[in-house]
């Protein structure tokens, strides 16, 4: 990189990691596959950095490569390798105070990929049908239809006393 460049690139990749694990987090609902989805979305980004630092929204522009990242991760060779002969239990969910977070995480885990990655952009930070569209690179009408799928598979999932939004 040029003088000063990668002094830019890392103060700003300083700054952003924490949201960007967080989103991660969201999506993957496993720490250490945010982990490795954030340093994949950076490594990423130091290739890109000088395209990347003239976009006029750069966090909208990291946020579109984490997602994206994301979504075509289960179409590479690598994510289809199984490490176990049959797959571990998962956590069991505690029945006291704050586990409907707990209980949430469990059902959007089990939500198709695209469509979680629709729910998280749409109701964990808020953005419109058209921002959504532009980062997963479709058009309106499927965000909307995996929205809807989307939520009706959380439906079936949660127990009633968690709302989820219409």
């Amino acid at each position: 990189m040029r003088d000063g460049a990668e002094e830019e690139y890392v103060e700003y990749v300083t700054a952003r990691v924490p949201v960007l694990r967080r989103l991660a987090y969201v999506l993957t609902g496993d720490g250490h596959r945010a982990d490795d989805l954030v340093q994949q979305t950076i490594t990423t980004l130091y290739l890109k950095w000088q395209r990347a630092r003239a976009a006029d929204n750069l966090d909208a522009y990291v946020r579109t490569m984490l997602i994206r990242g994301y979504v075509d991760e289960k179409r590479l060779a690598w994510s289809k390798v199984r490490l176990f002969r049959h797959l571990p239990e998962p956590e069991p969910v505690e029945e006291t105070g704050a586990e409907d977070r707990q209980i949430l995480r469990a059902a959007l885990r089990r939500v198709p990929r695209q469509q979680r990655a629709v729910l998280v952009l749409r109701f964990f930070y808020d953005l419109p049908v058209d921002e959504v569209a532009g980062i997963l690179g479709c058009t309106a009408g499927t965000v909307k239809s995996h929205t809807s799928r989307g939520l009706a598979t959380l439906r079936r999932l949660l127990p009633p006393r968690i709302e989820v939004p219409r």
